[in-house]
């Protein structure tokens, strides 16, 4: 099976109803994709991973990490649909508790990704504007030191997330933003205007 962004965004719609989940996958979209491009990777494929990366954590979330919920449930969907592995590889991978390794370049920049566009989307809507447009650097590096920001986001995985990619933290933050700021209107942080 060659699985198409459409086809991802269509069972990540169906299996999530928050709206704000089904923002953070297309956050986590952007910035995977945007990696892809500048890898010369296959966009298409990557973007699907990242679409469907919590596509069943609604459903099945996973307080007690077993096989029986998040996200192993999407995994195993995706597997009956016919997913190729490297896809369906990333998105166990970007679990640190499901102890699948993260081998492929794709799954590696998937777990880079994932916490950090959580950041960037809390530090977007603290803002007076709501406009990630006028986020920098600067200011996530203070919400980053901040423990009690954002405290859902774990800043140890985003560290390890750009060390896997061999990326300096600080630019890797500035790629994500730079993604996320592409795509703003998308992601609802085109601030109050938007």
């Amino acid at each position: 099976m060659n699985p198409t962004r459409a086809d991802a965004l269509e069972l990540m719609e169906e299996w999530t109803a928050s709206l704000s989940l089904r923002t953070h996958m297309l956050a986590v979209e952007a910035a995977v994709v945007a990696y892809a491009r500048s890898f010369g990777e296959d966009e298409e494929l990557w973007a699907v991973a990242a679409l469907l990366h919590d596509f069943d954590y609604e459903r099945h979330p996973n307080p007690d990490r077993d096989e029986s919920g998040h996200p192993y449930v999407g995994v195993r969907e995706l597997e009956a649909r016919g997913y190729p592995a490297v896809v369906t590889d990333a998105i166990l991978g970007h679990a640190d508790y499901t102890g699948v390794p993260r081998v492929t370049r794709l799954a590696k920049v998937l777990y880079a990704c994932d916490e950090l566009t959580g950041l960037i989307t809390a530090a977007t809507l603290v803002r007076p504007d709501k406009d990630i447009a006028g986020l920098g650097v600067p200011s996530l590096k203070k919400k980053f030191k901040d423990k009690a920001f954002a405290r859902g986001v774990n800043r140890d995985d985003v560290v390890r997330g750009a060390e896997e990619i061999e990326v300096d933290l600080w630019e890797h933050v500035a790629f994500v933003l730079q993604a996320m700021q592409a795509r703003a209107d998308a992601l609802g942080l085109a601030g109050t205007a938007g």
